[in-house]
């Protein structure tokens, strides 16, 4: 039981993990970024969502911008500090002092659909049907509801999205007939949190006729 959603946005980031300190995007979404969109509009503990494939709508273009960013963050230890004293006096952060100009390649004006399915997890409970989860996610996605805003892999590059219904066509892809067939290389396919690893995992991305199959998380074609 899968979904087809058609997201699309000015601009985008999905940061190569190797690239931080200048932020560089890849060509294409990723799955972990199209799996955040999902959870964005529906998730709960009893469902484990499954990108299965990525279209991608639009030409690649990049853009090299430049921003002013704040270079620190506050302290956790600081905020545990100001909780148990009642007061919030230390926790600001002075912008000017900590201002530094970081340089960005993004992508401007992307389109695709992400094709998912989810699988229930061991949280489930009784109540838990695919039914239930499917029928919560397309209401939600089609009255455009979601639990917060989603994003085009970096929270300000905001994503648009709509509900492709069963039987529906695809929106049409622009993307130029020589630009459909392609090797992406190697992409950032999710996040192992398992017993707090944190670890990535990546898959090689190979571009046929405008679509990318994304294989299972757990497939031996992702490598750690």
């Amino acid at each position: 039981m899968g979904i087809r959603l058609h997201v699309w946005g000015e601009r985008a980031c999905f940061t190569r993990p190797e690239m931080k300190v200048e932020r560089v995007s890849y060509d294409v979404m990723t799955p972990s970024a199209a799996r955040g969109i999902l959870e964005a509009i529906h998730w709960k503990p009893a469902i484990r969502w499954q990108v299965d494939r990525i279209h991608v709508l639009k030409p690649v273009r990049f853009q090299s911008i430049r921003r002013n960013e704040v270079g620190t963050k506050a302290s956790v230890a600081n905020a545990a500090s100001a909780m148990k004293r009642g007061t919030t006096e230390g926790l600001g952060i002075l912008v000017d002092e900590n201002r530094q100009q970081r340089a960005a390649l993004v992508l401007i004006d992307v389109a695709y659909v992400i094709e998912a399915r989810f699988s229930l997890t061991a949280k489930a409970g009784l109540e838990d049907t695919p039914a239930k989860h499917i029928s919560m996610f397309n209401r939600r996605a089609e009255l455009g509801q979601c639990f917060h805003r989603p994003c085009l892999g970096t929270r300000e590059f905001p994503a648009e999205f709509a509900l492709i219904p069963e039987g529906a066509p695809l929106p049409p892809c622009e993307l130029p007939p020589d630009k459909r067939d392609d090797d992406l290389g190697w992409m950032l396919h999710d996040i192992d949190f398992a017993n707090n690893r944190n670890e990535s995992r990546f898959f090689r991305a190979m571009m046929n006729g405008g679509v990318i199959d994304v294989p299972p998380f757990d497939a031996v074609e992702v490598a750690r």
